[in-house]
């Protein structure tokens, strides 16, 4: 586990894209001008989130698509591809398609389960096999076995066509680039399982024992420690992969908003948005016990004094942070200046300017 003051490895950032729902246009244009700024700052990564029946990026595939023409160094990658609104092999054939048009610098996320709010898009999802779908890490496993060239099905030749027994195209180590999303301990110690790299985010499922302070019941505020409920997932994938050669990447992402450059207007702002969800911090939320992360607001040095004491961080040497849904152009390229030039060397992290 490093220690205080070693340095973050890569360091790179997550959006979800928003937009106006009459004029999409221009959100989408913002998420291509922020991964061109990234490249130009010298971060090592950026993420897009899925949306789903919002006013968010729906199909990150395709914007990434247009942004593997537009930069050459950056990373590319989803955060995550919910795989309950997927078919596997359509997500291959994506996937092998962008990261060929990357020049292998796709980094794909995925995660399993059950889709959000499925009783209300079942019968538009699955109209004919909603009861029947396999929404479990098997889901998960298949994609994985076509992402390695497992067959799909078999080699054939009919009149002038051939027919691949393998996704196409096929994108050598890509399987070895994917990531999975997870927000507990089973989830993470089958994602080291399956060898693939752990990606941790500000929400995790409060799980009874991982990360519970110690004399608090499950009714009381603050009774778990999100910092050591993310180390225990951190464990629990570790153990997972067990002798499996070389060793997974892990890397966390919370929502931070540094305001070394900041104008008061804009402090003002960020403060505002974390207020405004601090109080989903105390105890889980919903039916599924979510248990939501805290936004870090404040100048460089600060942050970085507070990612130092969370646990959770420092089980990582990699960090994705998350810029909210609610910052427009000028306020993302404030936060990711400040983030590359300013939180990430805090970090002891050094910008990257290979071409």
């Amino acid at each position: 586990m490093p220690r205080h003051g070693e340095p973050l490895r890569r360091l790179g950032f997550l959006t979800i894209g928003t937009f106006a729902e009459d004029d999409p246009g221009p959100g989408h244009a913002d998420v291509l001008a922020a991964i061109e700024l990234g490249e130009r700052l010298g971060l090592d990564s950026a993420w897009l989130r899925h949306r789903h029946l919002q006013p968010g990026i729906s199909s990150p595939v395709a914007v990434l698509a247009a942004a593997t023409q537009r930069t050459t160094r950056i990373e590319l990658g989803t955060a995550v591809t919910p795989l309950g609104w997927e078919n596997p092999l359509r997500v291959a054939e994506d996937w092998a398609t962008l990261d060929v048009l990357s020049g292998g610098r796709f980094h794909p996320g995925f995660s399993t389960g059950t889709p959000m709010r499925f009783d209300d898009v079942r019968a538009a999802l699955y109209p004919d096999t909603a009861d029947v779908e396999d929404f479990s890490h098997r889901r998960g496993e298949r994609l994985l076995a076509l992402l390695r060239g497992e067959p799909a099905g078999t080699r054939a030749t009919q009149g002038v066509e051939v027919f691949s027994e393998r996704v196409q195209p096929h994108a050598p180590g890509l399987a070895g680039r994917t990531w999975c999303g997870v927000g507990s301990t089973g989830s993470a110690r089958w994602a080291g399982e399956q060898g693939v790299n752990l990606l941790l985010s500000s929400v995790v499922r409060a799980e009874d024992g991982v990360g519970q302070r110690p004399g608090r019941s499950p009714q009381e505020d603050h009774a778990w420690d999100f910092g050591a409920v993310q180390a225990a997932h951190v464990a629990a994938y570790r153990d997972g992969w067990g002798g499996r050669e070389g060793r997974g990447r892990v890397s966390q992402g919370l929502v931070v908003l540094p305001t070394d450059s900041a104008t008061p207007a804009q402090v003002e702002r960020y403060r505002a948005y974390a207020a405004s969800r601090q109080a989903r911090t105390a105890r889980p939320q919903g039916p599924g016990r979510l248990l939501f992360a805290g936004d870090l607001v404040g100048s460089s040095a600060e942050i970085a004094e507070r990612l130092w004491e969370h646990e959770g961080f420092r089980a990582v040497d990699e960090a994705v942070f998350a810029l909210p849904f609610t910052l427009d152009a000028p306020d993302q390229e404030q936060v990711l200046t400040d983030i590359a030039g300013s939180l990430g060397p805090a970090l002891g992290w050094s910008p990257s300017r290979r071409a």
